[in-house]
């Protein structure tokens, strides 16, 4: 096992406590906000993820400021900040630099060496500043409504690979696809969770699952009954402060900015709180669901 770090202690004491960690997008103050909203409510973990994709909103500097300035003492320790499917290691380093909790370098795209490889690179660096490191193997299809994704084959992981693969590596947390998808399901969601089972059983590490959105309930508590500690959600949140803001458009159009972006605090933090409650097994499941 790797050295102890905030994030993997965060997600090592969910799979003790038989929950996972909800990793929100963030991109903007008003995202963040939501999040640390959606924390204080329940009372649980958060982990809030910046994606390499949403380095033109706002750098990872800007994003850390942000975060310690939203954040309350009493809350630090409850709240990380990750970097997400970062393809550039220069990605992770600059996050790492800005002060970052966690990094997740994406080679899941490369062949097996590559991957093992680039991904070993950034464990060396982040480990020796403390900061914890996700990787992914295997690949997820993309959903309808993705922003993240547009397009990606849906390549389940392999459970020997694997357990070689962290041998290797040392990452604290590894990412696999088992049938989520990244967006919202076109279709019947199928979570291969004998799959799940199987590379849980082989590996101590705790397990991601990306592509949180539209996942029933019932199946994400399965997922976290086999090693799945932390669950990426990020188009159904967008999608409901879109939403919030369209209507309110349309009914006042000339509403001001300042108040679009409160009421996409409020849509946003409610779907948010919904989603920490379906990934902890000790709670009821929210009614909507």
């Amino acid at each position: 096992m790797s050295n102890h770090n905030r994030f993997a202690t965060m997600l090592q004491n969910a799979v003790q406590e038989g929950r996972a960690v909800a990793a929100f997008n963030v991109y903007n103050l008003e995202s963040a906000t939501a999040a640390v909203q959606a924390a204080q409510r329940t009372g649980a973990p958060v982990i809030l993820a910046l994606g390499e994709r949403y380095f033109a909103n706002v750098r990872p500097v800007v994003m850390r400021a942000m975060v310690d300035a939203l954040v309350p003492a009493d809350m630090r320790e409850r709240v990380a900040l990750h970097l997400d499917h970062a393809a550039a290691k220069e990605s992770c380093m600059e996050a790492i630099e800005a002060g970052f909790d966690s990094v997740m370098i994406d080679g899941s795209h490369l062949p097996f060496a590559q991957n093992a490889q680039v991904t070993k690179e950034v464990v060396e660096a982040a480990h020796a500043r403390g900061v914890g490191v996700e990787a992914e193997l295997g690949g997820l299809a993309a959903g309808d409504s993705s922003h993240e994704f547009s397009t990606g084959t849906q390549v389940l992981t392999d459970p020997e690979q694997a357990a070689l693969f962290v041998a290797e590596t040392n990452v604290d947390a590894l990412a696999v696809s088992v049938g989520t998808v990244h967006g919202l399901y076109r279709g019947e969601p199928h979570v291969d969770l004998p799959r799940l089972q199987e590379i849980h059983q082989r590996i101590a590490q705790p397990l991601v699952l990306h592509g949180g959105s539209g996942t029933p309930a019932p199946l994400l508590r399965e997922a976290v009954a086999r090693g799945v500690a932390k669950v990426n959600v990020n188009t159904e949140v967008a999608l409901a402060a879109v939403q919030r803001i369209a209507g309110l458009v349309v009914d006042k159009p000339r509403i001001h900015f300042a108040e679009l972006g409160l009421a996409s605090v409020e849509a946003m933090t409610a779907v948010m709180e919904d989603y920490i409650l379906r990934f902890d097994s000790k709670r009821p499941l929210p009614l909507s669901r």
